[in-house]
């Protein structure tokens, strides 16, 4: 509202499609405004008070009608002259993509209004847009190529048990975004690392090396679901897209392509309909099946999760496919569940459980030949558990075809690169996978696979040295343990070679270099006995 002393003027309303927008332009206008009236006597200067809210509006015959605009309205009132206050609905959107500075109001209590409404003052602040510090890590440089980080939307239902359906939802967009050549999107593990954090866009984009940001927010109630999303230029904080859908739970697979479509087309690259097409993949028509294989993925964290959470996470999968018999990605998903049961050394039936393995891994082979990740993870387990070297290599190239920026993808067939006597292959792979997710939680699983890559080169001294990187992240970490006492032992390291066997020992006590090839993948002669040979030397008992 416009105040000089002794006058006013009636409230202005204006509608925009984010709140971003709403901000930029508020605070754009104060500035204007005081800029404007430098030199003028206090009693002559035109000030703004601005209130700023997200929610629902009508237009009729010209007017803006709705409760959204009645917290707006009463927002103003709590602005300073010359201010601007917002609603904790629009901090939630506005905090991690403008560097402004937001001073909580806390709970105020408005005429009309039932409920009190959080509020936020408001002002610019340019010293936090400023260049990164020489404490902050050097920015990453952009790809040639459009390039997408796709954060967590958050979970607005007030249930935390949504959480995991909001991140599903999430890694959904990241998969099928994946799929096109000429976007660079970075992997999930690595967005993921932003959750809950208060961080603005211009530093994210800085520490992923990315130009767009997705983000977004879920609301579900009961059978209802709402998803507001909206595309960031992450330097400049531009607006490029938003949109905000409302739907029956039945139809959420529409609604994810809806989303992705919209993105796509909100980039600066036009693409031929057949490869939108591809995109919308649905991976069951069971919400219920959908519900459980969701829960399977949040129950464990693969490459680091524990016995009994691939347990948990194997019954949901399980559960998802007697519901869905024809849901590949659940299929694969319980397949690799025996895969990390017997990276773990963890088998307890060995003959059995490998031959369920297989029997998953196939079935999600024949179910999801259109679908990258069911691909690349029941490759995986087709050529690490079941020991098909070539079914899962073709599997897991094909898993590439159809998702080049897939970071699963490109580490298991660096793997399979690297059992077929090809580590070269394999270390270009991984070096591609670092860069896709430079933040990413399995990064140590990656980093083992590079040691294992540079060992099977003759380069033990690089194999240490990644080795060692991906035991300071994850000191439990099997797999790292093996390769790094292996590589010590190659090189005539005699002292460090103890040390390491003793750390693997204790990290699996049963094992020998005569059981060796139950925990490995189906390495050529040449390759297993290269690491039966670093693992001898290194004194692990015969």
């Amino acid at each position: 509202m416009p105040e000089r002393q002794g006058e006013t003027v009636p409230p202005q309303l204006a509608e925009f499609p984010s709140a971003v927008d709403a901000v930029q332009c508020a605070v754009a206008v104060q500035e204007k405004l005081a800029e404007a009236g430098t030199g003028e006597p206090d009693d002559r200067r035109l000030q703004f008070r601005i209130g700023i809210h997200v929610g629902d509006v009508a237009v009729r015959g010209g007017d803006l009608l709705g409760d959204g605009i009645n917290v707006a309205a009463r927002l103003e009132g709590v602005a300073e002259p010359g201010g601007i206050a917002i609603s904790g609905a629009a901090h939630g959107y506005v905090r991690k993509a403008l560097p402004m500075a937001y001073t909580d109001l806390g709970e105020q209590h408005v005429k009309n209004l039932d409920e009190p409404v959080r509020a936020y003052a408001v002002r610019s602040t340019p010293a936090a847009a400023a260049a990164p510090t020489a404490t902050q890590p050097k920015p990453l440089p952009l790809p040639d190529k459009p390039s997408i980080a796709v954060l967590p939307f958050t979970n607005m239902s007030g249930d935390p048990e949504q959480e995991y359906f909001a991140d599903g939802i999430v890694e959904d967009i990241i998969t099928a975004l994946s799929r096109f050549r000429w976007s660079f999107v970075i992997a999930r593990n690595s967005s993921f690392t932003y959750k809950g954090r208060a961080v603005n866009l211009q530093q994210i984009g800085r520490e992923l090396g990315v130009r767009y940001v997705l983000e977004g927010s879920i609301r579900k109630s009961g059978s209802r679901v709402r998803i507001s999303s909206q595309l960031i230029e992450a330097e400049s904080g531009y607006h490029v897209w938003g949109d905000r859908f409302d739907r029956d739970l039945h139809d959420i697979f529409s609604l994810q392509d809806e989303i992705t479509d919209n993105v796509l087309g909100a980039l600066p690259l036009r693409l031929e309909e057949a490869e939108i097409a591809r995109s919308k993949r649905k991976p069951t028509d069971s919400l219920g099946a959908y519900d459980h294989y969701l829960r399977g993925v949040a129950s464990a964290s693969f490459g680091h999760g524990s016995r009994e959470a691939y347990s948990r996470a194997l019954e949901c999968f399980y559960a998802a496919i007697a519901l869905d018999p024809d849901f590949a990605a659940a299929y694969s998903r319980a397949a690799l569940c025996f895969a990390m049961r017997k990276n773990g050394n963890w088998f307890v039936d060995r003959t059995s459980e490998v031959a369920e393995a297989e029997r998953l891994a196939r079935r999600a082979v024949q179910l999801g030949q259109d679908d990258g990740a069911a691909l690349c993870y029941s490759g995986h387990v087709l050529a690490y558990v079941a020991g098909d070297l070539a079914s899962g290599a073709r599997a897991t190239e094909r898993a590439l075809v159809l998702h080049p920026n897939l970071a699963p993808a490109l580490h298991f067939s660096a793997f399979v690169s690297i059992w077929e006597g090809r580590p070269e292959l394999a270390v270009e792979r991984l070096t591609r996978v670092m860069r896709l997710s430079p933040l990413d939680p399995a990064l140590s699983w990656w980093q083992s696979c590079m040691a294992h890559a540079h060992y099977h080169a003759d380069r033990c001294e690089e194999a240490v040295a990644w080795a060692l990187r991906a035991l300071s992240v994850t000191p439990s970490y099997v797999e790292a343990a093996r390769i790094l006492a292996a590589a010590y032992g190659l090189a005539d390291r005699r002292e460090e070679a103890r040390s390491a066997v003793a750390r693997l020992r204790a990290l699996d006590p049963v094992l020998r270099v005569s059981t060796l090839r139950d925990v490995l993948g189906p390495y050529e002669p040449d390759g297993l006995a290269r690491y039966e040979r670093g693992l001898r030397r290194a004194g692990l008992p015969e």
